[in-house]
């Protein structure tokens, strides 16, 4: 038991001997005014995934914590109901095409055929008419018909003139093919029943998530057999990268800072194995707004949101983490000469 004791007692004196000595390494590089020491929390990007249609939950693939990679299929719809979507347009697309070839190819060549049949059957008829017309007019002009007969005669010849024509035009109709504008409503027809179809097919996509990005599944907010509306959130996505650390700056020290600037991210957990990173974003707006009258003294307490991206982020860093960011103020030029005289440690940091 004593041994037990004595154990935890080197160990929590280790522990806090290691904490003092990096907040008197920090402290310190902040009084030679090498280092500006910036304390803030860990941001992390997350994605609430959910589907662009609505539908009854046929499977979630991972559980909370699980790591995914992107590309990975996340949860799934019962796609029956979309898949008979995409057969029933498939099928309208199919009509509308052979409508359209119908209408470009016009007649076949067995109508054309035919109608010409029926142009040279109304010709015979029509001559045949027209010889009995002729006898008939003789024959009323001497008394030997009655003029009813040879009004019937003319009558049947006007009538069988008339079809002729007709099956002329039919004739011509058949040999030119459907008018252009026929053939453009039969285009557009076509056109509506591809996009249709393509929105069936989009919808019927639309019943899987994949994940958009290497990550971590924090929430799974649905399961299976759960019937869920359109952009309802379904999972949560924690993802890798990036991770920054979000941070305020004071405003007489906001001169000293730039963009790209290098920085090293220390956490309660790892003290003596910093994260690399840089400033990513410095905000052009304070913070917080003192009083309208800005005295010198008030001027002071202005702060301005500074965001740190970590350059090699591990599971180290999690969402909400207090962190302390240190940031090298020493010129470039003072640095190269302390670190061999090369610039190019620095450009590198800003990349």
């Amino acid at each position: 038991m004593k041994k037990k004791i004595i154990v935890l007692g080197l160990a929590v004196v280790i522990v806090a001997g290691v904490f003092g000595y990096r907040r008197w390494q920090q402290s310190r590089q902040a009084q030679n005014g090498d280092t500006l020491v910036l304390y803030g929390n860990v941001d992390i990007r997350k994605v609430d995934l959910g589907f662009r249609v609505a539908g009854r939950v046929e499977a979630v693939d991972f559980e909370e914590g699980d790591r995914v990679h992107q590309g990975d299929r996340m949860a799934t719809l019962d796609q029956v109901p979309y898949q008979n979507e995409v057969r029933l347009a498939g099928a309208t697309r199919d009509r509308a095409a052979a409508e359209l070839a119908r209408l470009e190819h016009g007649l076949r060549p067995q109508e054309i055929k035919r109608a010409k049949a029926q142009v040279a059957e109304y010709e015979a008829t029509l001559l045949t008419l027209k010889e009995e017309f002729r006898r008939r007019e003789d024959l009323v002009a001497q008394n030997v018909v009655s003029r009813q007969s040879f009004d019937d005669i003319r009558a049947r010849r006007d009538a069988a003139r008339a079809r002729l024509d007709m099956a002329r035009e039919a004739l011509a109709l058949a040999e030119e093919g459907f008018r252009q504008e026929d053939i453009a409503a039969g285009q557009a027809q076509m056109a509506e029943a591809e996009a249709r179809l393509e929105q069936a097919r989009i919808r019927l996509a639309d019943t899987e998530i994949f994940a958009p990005a290497d990550g971590t599944l924090l929430t799974r907010v649905v399961e299976p057999g759960t019937i869920v509306a359109a952009g309802q959130t379904v999972a949560i996505l924690s993802l890798n990268d990036p991770v920054w650390v979000r941070a305020y700056v004071p405003e007489p020290d906001l001169g000293k800072i730039w963009p790209g600037m290098p920085a090293e991210i220390f956490t309660d957990s790892r003290p003596d194995q910093p994260y690399k990173g840089h400033v990513g974003f410095i905000s052009p707006e304070a913070e917080f707004t003192p009083k309208n009258v800005e005295t010198p003294r008030l001027r002071t307490d202005l702060v301005f949101r500074l965001r740190v991206i970590a350059d090699n982020p591990d599971q180290g860093l999690r969402q909400g983490m207090p962190v302390t960011v240190v940031l090298d103020l020493r010129p470039p030029s003072e640095e190269g000469k302390e670190s061999g005289g090369s610039k190019g440690s620095r450009g590198q940091g800003a990349e």
